[in-house]
């Protein structure tokens, strides 16, 4: 069966019609060519497909695109402000939180939006916070000492 959805993208207003057994993930990417998300698993464990929907992290791989008619999906493409990388984007680069760049994508997102509630977090609530997320090549304190930075250059920004 088809379906009609509207929904904004980093900003960007769409309709499209899907067959209504589409996840989001093929949406974003196959049709409106969000390359960003990653289907790593397909099943909801590993992250790589994060995105934000009205304000909150999902797996984009397990949702379906008429769960999003009407909302507001962003992707690591529209993380960035002006044209300049968004301080969680930079310190990753920094800190060399990345290698093979798969998960990047999703743990940006993850991050992000943890560091929007939590802006000063302990090291042991960034490793819960981005458990949802994996990645096989950097392990994780790269990461989290990108997150550590990540949170002091916002508070700076604040």
């Amino acid at each position: 069966m088809k379906c009609e959805v509207d929904l904004k993208v980093n900003g960007e207003n769409y309709s499209i019609v899907v067959d209504t057994r589409e996840i989001l993930l093929d949406t974003l990417r196959y049709r409106l060519g969000f390359t960003g998300p990653k289907e790593g698993c397909g099943n909801g464990n590993c992250g790589a497909c994060t995105v934000v929907l009205n304000g909150v992290t999902i797996n984009s791989c397990l949702a379906f695109a008429v769960e999003a008619h009407e909302g507001e999906v962003t992707t690591v493409e529209g993380v960035a402000i002006e044209g300049r990388l968004h301080p969680v984007q930079q310190a990753f680069i920094d800190n060399g939180a990345l290698q093979c760049g798969f998960c990047t994508p999703g743990f940006i997102m993850s991050t992000k939006v943890f560091l929007e509630r939590n802006p000063n977090p302990t090291e042991e609530e960034i490793r819960l916070a981005l458990s949802g997320n994996l990645c096989r090549c950097t392990g994780y304190d790269k990461i989290v000492r990108a997150v550590q930075a990540a949170s002091r250059m916002l508070s700076k920004v604040a």
